[in-house]
């Protein structure tokens, strides 16, 4: 129960860093990875600090090329760090899951709302024509680096946050008893 309400507490607080500020604090996210491998550790020993570690590596594997192609903030990969540190891997793959799903249709919501349908589909071919040539999408289109104030943004710790309370609701429900 205590790995759940930290993980609730570190990523509601993220939530409203990001929906207010912009950006998720480096003390925040530090302060997560930090609990999340030392309660593990504590809570199940060896077993614990591993599961932590291979989270953290997990999360770092997926988020960081993210963040190199400029289409991720460094707060966004170091809260999804911090949350695979307390999560495990394997459940912060489910975590990931349910915050890709609602990060396509908030996508979805926020394109409709500022309609830019057609600067969205032309993005989407400079993203395919840059991968095909081996570039960063943002070489191509200033609009695509996460920090041009030309794009459209999401505050993506929010996403996660409704995708992380997602899965502890999800986890809670269907928990073997």
């Amino acid at each position: 129960m205590v790995i759940q309400v930290l993980l609730a507490v570190l990523v509601v607080t993220a939530a409203l860093f990001d929906f207010r500020q912009r950006r998720v604090p480096n003390w925040l996210a530090l302060t997560g990875l930090i609990l999340g491998i030392g309660l593990n550790a504590f809570l199940y020993e060896t077993a614990g600090l591993w599961m932590a570690l291979r989270g953290l590596g997990v999360a770092l594997l997926i988020y960081f090329p993210l963040y190199l192609l400029r289409g991720m903030g460094a707060g966004d990969v170091k809260l999804m760090a911090a949350i695979g540190s307390i999560a495990g891997a394997a459940n912060w793959l489910g975590i990931l899951v349910i915050t890709s799903v609602l990060g396509g249709i908030a996508a979805v919501v926020l394109i409709v709302s500022k309609k830019r349908f057609r600067q969205t589909f032309e993005n989407i071919g400079v993203i395919v024509a840059s991968v095909r040539h081996r570039q960063a999408p943002y070489e191509n289109n200033p609009q695509l680096d996460v920090h041009s104030s030309e794009g459209v943004r999401l505050p993506h710790a929010v996403v996660i946050a409704f995708g992380t309370l997602g899965f502890l609701i999800a986890a809670a429900i269907w928990a073997p008893r």
